[in-house]
């Protein structure tokens, strides 16, 4: 049986002693495993009314700056990355200007960017989604645009989550509920990588055994042609109410409300 589509590793990792070679891997797979493809396609189109500064909040390697600046080459882009191996790798291969720092704090002016996006950082145990949900929107300027990544359901929690330190998985009423909370406005989520969501649940709930293998292991290229091909035509299809992810747009409002307690 091939083995089943999983989640690869997050773009960021907050431990300081991640293995190098998790990097490495990430570092050769963000350009043409299925997920990673899908995933950055979907961000590019959420910021597709953009201009302007443009954050990665957690940007990993680098791999979707990269895809981003030859798909949008008008926009400034710059990312946030905690370790130092993964933003130099960063910094080369996107050619963005990348700050080593914590979504906790991040070191930048209020107001600054147009847009942030940050994919399955929330989700990080050194992360407190409050504290970095209340940078996010100091860091955008009024009007601007955050696009979140998250990995769905607490109950899909396996021997992956804790390889790559997630302590939270959420569902689109807790996302929203967040960015409620912090002030953001215009709301919307949706699950992705739906078709697929049934191999994954079998996967990780009845076939996983022991610690599991990194999910950015080489695969077949044509068991990765199907999987992208597969969340290709499901981006064209009316979304579904469950996936594996979920992906969620929010703008800072022009005037700012009171948070929600």
């Amino acid at each position: 049986m091939p083995p089943a589509p999983l989640e690869p590793e997050p773009a960021l990792c907050h431990k300081p002693h991640m293995e190098s070679q998790e990097y490495d891997l990430m570092d050769m797979a963000e350009h043409q495993l299925w997920w990673y493809r899908a995933l950055h396609q979907r961000l590019i189109t959420a910021l597709s009314g953009v201009s302007g500064r443009v954050l990665d909040a957690g940007c990993g390697t680098g791999g979707f700056l990269a895809n981003l600046a030859a798909a949008r080459p008008g926009l400034v882009l710059e990312g946030l990355e905690y370790n130092d191996i993964a933003a130099s790798r960063a910094a080369a291969k996107s050619g963005a200007r990348i700050t080593q720092g914590s979504i906790n704090a991040l070191p930048y002016e209020a107001n600054r960017f147009d847009a942030v996006t940050s994919s399955d950082v929330l989700c990080h145990e050194a992360v407190d989604p409050r504290l970095a949900l209340t940078e996010l929107y100091r860091v955008l300027r009024p009007g601007g645009l955050l696009v979140v990544n998250m990995p769905a359901y607490k109950w899909l929690a396996s021997a992956h989550d804790r390889r790559v330190h997630n302590a939270r998985r959420s569902t689109p009423a807790e996302l929203r509920h967040w960015l409620k909370a912090d002030g953001f406005s215009d709301i919307r989520t949706q699950f992705w990588n739906s078709l697929l969501f049934p191999a994954m649940v079998l996967q990780r709930k009845l076939l996983a055994r022991g610690e599991a293998a990194s999910d950015v292991a080489t695969i077949s290229p044509g068991l990765n042609a199907s999987f992208l091909a597969i969340t290709q035509m499901e981006a064209h299809l009316p979304a579904l109410p469950w996936g594996g992810s979920i992906i969620a747009t929010a703008r800072k409002p022009l005037s700012k409300p009171e948070p929600i307690p």
